[in-house]
């Protein structure tokens, strides 16, 4: 038997959890990503001591692939003031540590670049969440959005960009990915979910603007997500993957469907996206927010909607905890790749054990080589 032959033949063998997964010249040893989790420690946008702690605990664990939390691209594009930034060449050092945890034992990671609009200025989840112009005035900064509409009641008006100011959060976005090379990521994330920036332009609940980047058109309100990705994938490495994380849906009553995602998603593959990471919510209107109850795999059909309808990879999230619906979202074509957070947080050796109880041949394999001598040895 060739060689080739042996290879797919050993290919085949692997739950389809465990089959390597290409994406541009990026290849993900598995399928099986941590989702960005924010972790609200940073110190100006700067990554502590934590985050290397809490990315350390992954890269050990035999995942495919990983994403470093919404890093804001300008200071006041933060949503706290302990959220990670790479707004200057300082945030660098300690990015590339992290990126650098991954690397040694083989997995790809990325980054998502993030911009608040109008949910930024805000206090620390563990001390409220609050608007930072009710819990404390003197550390709040002025926001920005596509319209001047407040998140909901009791939160600041936001001021509605310019066109000037549209621009230059696009440069923000180039200069944010061009450190994010620097600093050895292996593909970038733009963050269009969750009612931040990105999203709130999509979005017809939050983007009332007359002009050519939003109002009633889908058209207008496509334009700024699409002209990010655009901005990025010229200055990106064509080697170089992108994805983009979306709110599917806003789940609520005038806002985005799953048939404005597809539209979405072609315009975003048109112009070098490369997967799409399937989210939902985040978008909070006149009726308050959405009512979308979470289940296990309940977010599994927004991604397998996008990648039939589409035609592009996807990323499915949701509840997904358990080792065989993971392995049966792949099997069945629902997904290209599973992301997982606090199932993570619970479980960081979450793929080797999923590998065991799915069969895989060599589970050890996924493991560093000190960790798989001793298990071994059972």
């Amino acid at each position: 038997m060739s060689s080739s032959h042996r290879e797919s033949s050993q290919r085949s063998a692997l739950p389809p959890l465990f089959r390597p997964f290409p994406l541009r010249d990026v290849t993900f040893p598995n399928r099986v990503v941590v989702t960005p989790m924010c972790q609200y420690c940073a110190d100006d946008g700067h990554a502590a001591e934590w985050h290397l702690a809490h990315h350390g605990r992954f890269s050990l664990g035999g995942v495919g692939g990983a994403l470093v939390e919404a890093t804001a691209i300008t200071r006041n594009g933060r949503i706290t003031h302990g959220c990670l930034g790479i707004y200057s060449d300082s945030h660098v050092e300690r990015l590339s540590q992290i990126t650098g945890l991954y690397h040694a034992h083989g997995i790809p990671v990325g980054i998502q670049l993030a911009h608040a609009g109008r949910k930024g200025s805000a206090a620390l989840p563990f001390e409220g969440a609050a608007p930072l112009t009710e819990y404390d005035p003197s550390s709040a900064w002025e926001t920005i959005a596509p319209s001047a509409i407040p998140m909901t009641e009791g939160w600041p008006t936001p001021r509605a960009m310019t066109v000037d100011e549209i621009h230059r959060t696009i440069n923000a976005f180039v200069e944010a990915a061009m450190r994010a090379i620097g600093a050895g990521f292996d593909f970038i994330e733009i963050h269009g979910a969750h009612g931040y920036l990105v999203n709130s332009f999509f979005s017809p609940i939050s983007n009332r603007r007359g002009d050519e980047w939003g109002g009633p058109s889908m058209e207008n309100r496509l334009r700024f997500p699409v002209r990010v990705a655009e901005a990025l994938r010229s200055a990106m490495p064509a080697s170089m993957p992108l994805l983009y994380r979306t709110s599917s849906v806003d789940g609520i009553e005038g806002g985005i469907e799953i048939d404005d995602t597809v539209v979405l998603a072609k315009a975003l593959k048109c112009a070098g996206v490369d997967l799409i990471d399937c989210s939902s919510g985040g978008i909070i209107g006149p009726s308050g927010r959405a009512l979308i109850q979470p289940s296990p795999g309940y977010l599994v059909p927004y991604a397998e909607e996008v990648r039939r309808s589409a035609e592009i990879p996807t990323m499915a999230v949701g509840l997904i905890t358990e080792a065989e619906q993971a392995n049966e979202i792949i099997a069945a074509g629902r997904a290209d790749l599973v992301a997982m957070g606090r199932q993570m947080m619970h479980q960081s050796n979450f793929a080797y054990h999923a590998a065991e109880k799915l069969g895989h041949p060599d589970p050890c394999s996924l493991l560093p080589d000190s960790y798989a001598f001793w298990l071994r040895r059972r």
